[in-house]
């Protein structure tokens, strides 16, 4: 019997390359980068919330922080405004009674000056009444001193023109050597506290 030559002939071919079986050990080598990366962008989630977090809370904590050193300075304003409120209401309060103190002071000042002023002349004065006679002026010296340090100083009348801001008319004569509204007497001297007018002088002007 004779064969032909076929397929039976015919070798199979070498394939030095295994065939591929489906899920190949390689496959978890593959994935082992993807997890880790995976983990490593969760963990960097978390870092960025927490970030997130603590900038919240540093904010939070600036607007108080704000709010504090803005009620602070507020309440710095108000004790400032207090205090100095405080010392004006002193100083006025101070002011009030030495002006009432020196007001009814003036009198006695006014009869001290009315006593020197009708003194008789010097070589009409007698032994005796001259030590009593130093004495008044020694008083009236020291008087004026006294009225000095505290600021009060006497307004000026004579031959100044009369201003209802100092001087109080009492009386209008006729005076050929002086011009009209002219002080040309005092009746009784003006006093000024800094530059408060406490008594007006009392004058008689030309007419």
């Amino acid at each position: 019997m004779i064969m032909k030559k076929g397929s039976a002939d015919k070798e199979t071919p070498f394939n030095p390359v295994p065939p591929f079986s489906g899920a190949g050990e390689s496959e978890p080598e593959r994935s082992a980068p993807f997890e880790e990366e995976l983990e490593s962008s969760q963990e960097m989630d978390r870092y960025k919330a927490e970030i997130a977090e603590l900038e919240a809370e540093v904010s939070s904590q600036k607007l108080q922080l704000d709010k504090y050193r803005d009620e602070l300075l507020r309440r710095a304003a108000e004790f400032e405004n207090f205090r100095k409120q405080k010392e004006r209401e002193t100083v006025m309060a101070g002011s009030r009674v030495l002006e009432n103190l020196i007001r009814e002071f003036l009198p006695m000042l006014d009869d001290v000056k009315r006593v020197l002023q009708n003194l008789p002349a010097g070589d009409e004065q007698s032994a005796e009444a001259k030590p009593y006679i130093e004495g008044v002026e020694l008083l009236k010296r020291n008087l004026d001193l006294w009225l000095a340090e505290k600021g009060v100083k006497e307004i000026e009348s004579m031959g100044k023109k009369l201003d209802v801001m100092f001087h109080e008319a009492i009386s209008l004569i006729e005076h050929p050597e002086a011009e009209p509204d002219t002080i040309v007497d005092e009746y009784q001297t003006g006093y000024l506290l800094g530059d408060k007018v406490i008594r007006h002088a009392k004058v008689i002007v030309a007419k």
